[in-house]
């Protein structure tokens, strides 16, 4: 179980995983739209090219990361309400949600297929999770010490 009982509470994880998918998807954009407008730029312009790529691009690649970050993050939390557990089940739930969500304004086809998959990709990212995890719990099993071999039980008075 990957119950994180040290967050904030949910008002506050959906504002800070809004801001934290944005930043991730800005950043992710910048180096990609950056590296994009460079390589399709004139040679005399490929800075100019780039910047400008940047521009045009990274706020809104940022945005939608933002988005679907700030979904998942509210239906996370509703999930996490309704269900009164802290569980795998919580984000493969939410990524249902989320997907279909997103999808909707493309028809009842789409909305299914996405919400499908969304739930899927999140199933995997879970199990993996839990494979480290048990992974890293095998890891750290404690051990009971090694004190060499016992020496040996000195012979009895009187034998």
């Amino acid at each position: 179980m990957s119950a994180d009982h040290s967050r904030d509470p949910c008002p506050l994880i959906i504002v800070n995983d809004f801001g934290g998918a944005f930043a991730m998807g800005a950043l992710g954009g910048t180096v990609w739209h950056g590296i994009k407008g460079f390589r399709n730029s004139p040679i005399g312009e490929r800075r100019i090219g780039a910047i400008s790529a940047i521009k045009a691009r990274a706020p809104v690649v940022g945005g939608n990361f933002g988005v679907w970050g700030g979904l998942f993050s509210t239906f996370d939390c509703t999930v996490k309400a309704i269900r009164k557990r802290e569980d795998h089940w919580n984000a493969i739930i939410a990524g249902f949600f989320t997907g279909g969500a997103l999808a909707m304004r493309g028809g009842w086809k789409q909305t299914r297929n996405s919400a499908i998959t969304c739930a899927c990709v999140l199933g995997v990212f879970e199990g993996v999770g839990m494979m480290f995890q048990r992974f890293m719990a095998v890891q750290n099993k404690p051990m009971a010490p090694d004190f060499g071999e016992a020496p040996a039980a000195p012979a009895p008075l009187g034998a």
